[in-house]
């Protein structure tokens, strides 16, 4: 039996404004994109890592309520989650690429403890560390 992490969601305030920026702006492709009613489920994929789903998920019926949802969608708009974190290969210069595509960042590139890492955060709030670690 084989077993693992498949799908890691994240609440967005808007699919369509998510995908466009994980798409569009990241480089991640659609793995997923279904709809039963008002639900959708929506799941993109980074290139270099297909069998991992990044779920970009509309906080609603059936998983919370309308208060819970409400709380969730203000908790997300506030970064207060935790980060996810970006491997790349050159921070400096994905952090110019990033910025030229409209990406907003909340730290520029900046070196500390052996790596290179920047923050940004995702149009609903979600933040990210984009990470050039050392090589050995």
């Amino acid at each position: 039996m084989s077993q693992g992490i498949g799908v890691v969601g994240l609440y967005v305030r808007d699919q369509d404004e998510s995908l466009d920026f994980y798409v569009g702006k990241l480089g991640f492709r659609v793995h997923t994109d279904a709809r039963n009613g008002d639900y959708r489920w929506l799941t993109v994929q980074h290139p270099d890592q297909p069998s991992f789903q990044l779920g970009l998920f509309k906080p609603q019926a059936p998983v919370l309520d309308d208060a819970t949802a409400q709380s969730v969608r203000e908790i997300v708009a506030k970064g207060a989650m935790p980060p996810l974190v970006l491997n790349v290969d050159d921070c400096r210069a994905s952090y110019d690429r990033l910025r030229a595509l409209g990406v907003e960042f909340t730290q520029p590139p900046e070196a500390r403890y052996g790596n290179v890492d920047a923050n940004f955060r995702d149009p609903s709030g979600n933040g990210w560390k984009m990470i050039e670690s050392r090589r050995n």
